[in-house]
C-alpha cells in the first residue's frame, strides 16, 4: 500500500487557466510505502523540473515531513520520461525582485541542508538529464541510478558562471578531488556510461522502474544498521560542509543577488532566453 503524505504546493497560476486540485497540479509529489516505509519523492514541475521559488519550497517542505515522520529513506525522481532537472529557472535571476531573489536563494540553501544532510538514506534514480541544480540534487543523496542515454555534471562555466561553493563542495565529496576539479572547470556533462566511470553515479537501470528497484536494494541495506549510528556517521562525514555554509550563509545570499544583478549577467540571461524562444517556436 501506498499513501500520499506529505505537502505539494501548486504550480503558479496562468491568466486562463483554471486551478484543479488533482495530482497533476502538484510540483512535488511524494508516496510512502506502508511495508517498507521508504518514500518516493517525485519532482512534477512540467516540462523540465525548473528549480523555482514554488518547487523549492514544497522539496524543503517534503523534507521536512519526512524527517518529523522519521522516514527510513528517500528515492527522489522526476515525473519526466528525459529530464530529471534542468537546474535553476532562469526566470528567478531574469530581471528579478531583490526579495523574492533572495528568497529564492535562501530556500535553495534550505534544501541543500535538508537533503545533504538528511538523517534518514536517501537516493536519486536519475530518469532524465539532469544539469546543473539537477546534478546539485542527485549528488545530496547517497547513492545515485542513472538511466542511459542522458547527461549530468555541474556545466557552470560553460554558461560563464561559477559554481557556489557548496555546490563544489557537493561535487568533491561525490568524485576524486581531481576529478571534480576537472568537472568544475571544463563545466562537464557526463554521458551516463561515463558518469558510471568517474564515479558521479552508482548503478545504471534499463528503466525507471528498475531504477526504483535499485534504489530500494541500496536501502534495504541499512535495516541491520543502526539508524542513529548510520546519521550521525553521515553527518559527521558531512559536517564540515555544511558548517561552512551556515557560517556564511548571508554572505552567500549577498553575493549570489550581486553576481546577478551585474548588467553583463542579465544581458547574458535575455540572450538565453530569446534562444529558448526561438528553439520553442520550431
Amino acid at each position: 500500500m501506498l499513501r500520499s503524505i506529505v505537502r505539494s504546493v501548486s504550480r503558479l497560476s496562468v491568466p486562463g487557466s483554471r486551478s484543479c486540485s488533482n495530482a497533476s497540479d502538484k510540483v512535488v509529489l511524494a508516496e510512502v510505502d506502508d511495508k517498507t516505509g521508504y518514500a518516493t519523492v517525485t519532482l512534477n514541475r512540467p516540462p523540465v523540473n525548473s528549480l523555482n521559488l514554488e518547487l523549492l519550497t514544497a522539496l524543503s517542505e517534503t523534507l521536512d515531513d519526512l524527517q518529523n515522520n522519521k522516514s527510513r529513506g528517500m528515492i527522489l525522481t522526476s515525473s519526466s520520461n528525459s529530464v530529471f532537472s534542468a537546474g535553476l529557472d532562469i526566470l528567478e535571476m531574469y530581471k528579478p525582485k531583490q526579495e523574492r531573489m533572495k528568497q529564492f536563494w535562501t530556500t535553495l540553501q534550505d534544501v541543500w541542508f535538508k537533503l545533504y544532510g538528511s538523517p534518514f538514506p536517501t537516493v536519486a534514480v536519475i530518469n532524465g538529464h539532469s544539469p546543473a541544480g539537477g546534478c546539485l540534487l542527485s549528488m545530496c543523496c547517497e547513492y545515485r541510478v542513472m538511466l542511459p542515454n542522458f547527461s549530468i555534471g555541474l556545466n557552470e562555466t560553460q554558461l560563464g558562471i561559477v559554481a557556489p561553493t557548496w555546490f563544489q563542495a557537493t561535487m568533491r565529496n561525490t568524485l576524486s578531488r581531481r576529478d571534480a576539479e576537472l568537472a568544475l572547470t571544463l563545466g562537464t556533462l557526463f554521458s551516463t556510461e561515463e558518469a558510471l566511470k568517474v564515479g558521479l553515479i552508482d548503478e545504471v537501470a534499463a528503466n525507471k522502474e528498475e531504477g526504483i528497484v535499485k534504489a530500494v536494494s541500496f536501502l534495504d541495506r541499512f535495516k541491520k544498521i543502526s539508524p542513529q549510528a548510520r546519521s550521525m556517521t553521515k553527518q559527521a562525514l558531512r559536517s564540515k560542509d555544511i558548517m561552512e555554509l551556515e557560517d556564511n550563509r548571508l554572505q552567500d545570499v549577498d553575493l549570489f543577488v550581486f553576481a546577478v544583478s551585474q548588467p553583463k549577467v542579465q544581458k547574458g540571461l535575455e540572450v538565453y532566453l530569446e534562444a529558448l524562444k526561438k528553439k520553442a517556436a520550431k
